[in-house]
């Protein structure tokens, strides 16, 4: 991989970030013009944390110096030129090259978050800030035991997926006075938005991470079916197993629901961000479906989905982005069979939980203004219209 050192520090982010994630890669563009470059940033900057986190030749408590001096640059305390070729020179061979290429152009990275404006900054440093503590403390921690309760696995995904949906949605109020009309409702589904996307990705990637000596799957779950996560393996996997995935399929497809709730919010009029949150939603609830009906698979690529259904979730959802009633048929369409957990089982809100869980009332029925009633007026506005 080559990028021209002579370019700008954000034709760099562009050019990158194809290179580090092909998801974000095909979203971030549908994004209006304003909140690109923003929200380009603080994926690379949330990248930079994960790569430093899953350095295996760095000790733990190394990893952990370096993320609080990586915050403390994040937010102008500490030179970010020195500390990112002192992590560079740590790397082993197992960081991929275009990871440690942003890495070490972190400056870069940085110097574009000086340039917008105080709320965008503060947006994309708290996150930075909580993530960056709350992802160590769980990584450090992490074994092939998996988490000890189900309550476990909420902070986690708050940690290193809800407080970027946070972010984001003070990034899209930042960006419009008419979304950020709605911004108390908004943030109450926010971490239930990212908490959907990361269990999805968690769920994917059971065997990998089990390969590199981490389980983020709740031994309460599985407890109940009789399985041991310690003693967990490919080869063993079985009636009991699946039937504990089955459940955690169901609490994921029920923070989804509360991301469409999220993505019906946000005015049709802006389409461009309901396209980035939409193509998300899809591609998370194919995937779902994929690994309820291939459960004994050993490898993420296995449940892969696959280009053809990307390209239609597209085009599918580029047809309906205005309109909230077919953005519900295809939802539904879309997670038709899946199992659906009960309220309780989706703690990130209560009257999020309200709406995640409606088995007998499915999404379908709540035109654009009951959503929003039951969502707790969505027109209200934030004190000052600020973002706290």
């Amino acid at each position: 991989m080559e990028i021209d050192s002579g370019i700008s520090d954000e034709t760099y982010q562009d050019q990158i970030l194809p290179h580090v994630s092909r998801t974000f890669a095909l979203t971030i563009p549908q994004l209006p013009p304003a909140l690109r470059t923003p929200v380009t940033s603080a994926y690379l900057l949330c990248r930079i944390a994960d790569t430093i986190e899953d350095e295996p030749a760095i000790s733990a408590a190394e990893t952990y110096g370096f993320l609080q001096r990586f915050t403390a640059a994040v937010c102008g305390k500490e030179e970010a030129g020195p500390l990112a070729s002192e992590i560079v020179r740590r790397f082993s061979a197992q960081t991929l090259p275009a990871e440690r290429d942003l890495v070490g152009n972190m400056e870069r990275v940085i110097r574009v978050l000086g340039r917008f404006d105080e709320q965008q900054r503060s947006a994309i440093r708290r996150c930075i800030e909580v993530m960056c503590s709350g992802m160590h403390h769980f990584q450090h921690s992490a074994s092939l035991r998996g988490l000890a309760r189900s309550s476990d696995l909420d902070s986690y995904c708050h940690y290193v997926a809800g407080i970027v949906g946070e972010m984001l949605t003070e990034l899209f109020c930042a960006y419009s006075q008419t979304v950020a009309q709605r911004s108390l409702a908004l943030q109450e589904l926010a971490a239930s938005f990212g908490q959907g996307l990361q269990m999805t990705n968690i769920l994917k990637d059971i065997w990998e991470d089990r390969r590199r000596g981490a389980c983020w799957l709740p031994q309460d779950v599985f407890s109940r079916h009789g399985i041991d996560l310690a003693q967990l393996a490919p080869e063993h996997n079985d009636a009991r197993f699946r039937a504990g995935l089955l459940e955690l399929i169901g609490v994921a497809h029920g923070h989804l629901r509360n991301a469409l709730a999220f993505t019906l919010l946000i005015p049709g009029e802006e389409p461009g961000i309901r396209r980035f949150c939409l193509w998300a939603i899809g591609l998370a609830l194919l995937t779902l479906r994929k690994i309820q009906h291939y459960p004994r698979f050993t490898a993420g690529a296995q449940v892969k989905v696959s280009r053809s259904a990307v390209m239609m979730t597209r085009i599918l959802t580029n047809l309906a982005v205005r309109s909230d009633r077919m953005l519900v048929r295809l939802f539904e369409r879309a997670a038709r069979g899946l199992p659906l957990a009960p309220p309780s089982a989706v703690r990130r809100s209560d009257r999020a939980a309200t709406i995640a869980a409606q088995p007998a009332a499915p999404i379908a029925e709540y035109p654009r203004h009951t959503l929003r009633a039951q969502l707790g007026s969505g027109r209200r506005r934030s004190d000052g219209g600020s973002l706290q």
